[in-house]
């Protein structure tokens, strides 16, 4: 995490230590012993005796990963934080239009369905493309790893 925001190691825990507040465990965590122990290589890690980790590694979820952009100040951090800022706009804008589609149509359905009239199917029509507009994506899964080139 701290490459990512372009800060050492050292920088993040201080920030994270300093604004505690903000990380409740939802947002992060620490690994439990076993599970630090099933993570190390038992070779190219130091041991707790001889000079490793003295404390198991702190793990953010993405709303942790969020927060520590905001408690950093690397210009990586900051470009993330304001990044971010604009995606949650982008995302209320889009969803406002949504709402404002399907109270539109629901005022139309009321108008016509007191006479049952012949527009009765493109109306089922366009709450159709309303449903799937409101359905996540979905994103196709990469496989992990190289691929190899089939000539």
């Amino acid at each position: 995490m701290a490459d990512l925001y372009g800060v050492i190691t050292k920088r993040l825990n201080e920030q994270v230590i300093r604004n505690l507040e903000r990380f409740p465990s939802d947002f992060m965590f620490s690994l439990a012993i076993q599970e630090v122990t099933n993570l190390k290589s038992q070779i190219a890690t130091s041991s707790y005796v001889h000079g490793g980790r003295r404390k198991p590694p702190r793990v953010f979820t993405e709303y942790g990963a969020v927060m520590a952009a905001n408690v950093l100040n690397s210009k990586v951090a900051i470009q993330a934080s304001i990044m971010l800022v604009r995606v949650f706009i982008k995302l209320k804008e889009v969803t406002q239009e949504h709402t404002d589609l399907k109270r539109r149509l629901q005022v139309l359905e009321q108008r016509v369905s007191k006479g049952f009239s012949e527009h009765y199917e493109e109306l089922q029509e366009i709450r159709f493309v309303i449903s799937q507009l409101e359905k996540p994506i979905e994103t196709k899964k990469r496989k992990l790893g190289f691929q190899s080139i089939k000539e």
